[in-house]
C-alpha cells in the first residue's frame, strides 16, 4: 500500500501510456516527451530519450500523418493492421520504463500488465473501425477518429492532474471494452457470414 501512495503518478502514467498507445502510439510518445523535456512531468532514466529532439520530431511527423490516415475509410483498418506489430509492444516498453526506476521486477510486471492493456485497447479499436467501415458513409469514422484523439489527449491530462481519477476510469474502461469485444466480435461474424453467402450464391449462379 505504502509504494502504491508513493508511486501513484508513475503508476497512473504508466497505464495512461500503455492505454493511449492502443489508440495513438505516436501521439503518446510526442505529448510525454514534450511535457518531459520542459519539466511538466519527470521522466525517469529509461524514458529520457522520448525528450530527445530527434524522436521528438519523428514522434509529432508521424502524429501528423496518422491524424489523418486514421480518419480515411477502409484506409484506418490497414493502418490499424500494419500498426497491430508497433503499439502492442511499445506500449509494453512505455509502461515498463515509466516505472523503470521502481527494479526490474516492477518494469517487467509492468510491462505484462502494460502490453495487454495496449493490445485489449488497440484490438477495440481495430474492431470498431472494421464495422463502421461496413457502412458507405464516412462520418462515422471520422467522428471516431476525433473522440480517440480527444480521448488520448484527455487521458494524459487527467493522469498527471488526478491520478487516482484517472485509474478509476481506466478500470470502468476496461469493464467496457470486453463488453465492446464481445459485441465486435458477434458483428464481425454476422458481416463475415453475410459476406460469405453472397459469395456462395455468386458462384451457384
Amino acid at each position: 500500500m505504502g509504494w502504491l501512495q508513493n508511486h501513484l503518478p508513475e503508476l497512473a502514467m504508466s497505464a495512461a501510456m500503455a492505454w493511449g498507445a492502443g489508440l495513438r502510439l505516436y501521439l503518446v510518445v510526442f505529448v510525454v516527451g514534450l511535457l518531459g523535456k520542459f519539466g511538466y512531468v519527470p521522466l525517469p532514466d529509461t524514458l529520457t530519450l522520448l525528450a530527445n529532439p530527434i524522436v521528438l520530431g519523428a514522434a509529432g511527423f508521424m502524429a501528423f500523418i496518422e491524424f489523418f490516415a486514421d480518419k480515411i475509410p477502409w484506409l484506418d483498418s490497414a493502418w490499424d493492421a500494419i500498426h497491430t506489430f508497433l503499439r502492442i509492444p511499445a506500449g509494453a516498453a512505455l509502461a515498463a520504463g515509466m516505472l523503470g526506476d521502481s527494479g526490474e521486477g516492477v518494469a517487467m510486471a509492468a510491462a505484462i500488465i502494460g502490453g495487454t492493456l495496449t493490445a485489449g485497447t488497440h484490438f477495440g479499436k481495430a474492431g470498431t473501425r472494421a464495422v463502421a467501415n461496413t457502412s458507405p458513409e464516412p462520418f462515422t469514422n471520422i467522428g471516431l477518429s476525433l473522440a480517440e484523439d480527444t480521448m488520448v489527449a484527455g487521458g494524459l491530462a487527467l493522469a498527471i492532474a488526478n491520478p487516482i481519477v484517472f485509474l478509476i476510469l481506466l478500470a470502468i474502461f476496461i469493464v467496457a471494452l470486453v463488453i465492446l469485444i464481445r459485441f465486435i466480435l458477434k458483428g464481425l461474424t454476422a458481416v463475415a457470414g453475410r459476406l460469405s453467402s453472397k459469395a456462395s450464391k455468386a458462384a451457384a449462379a
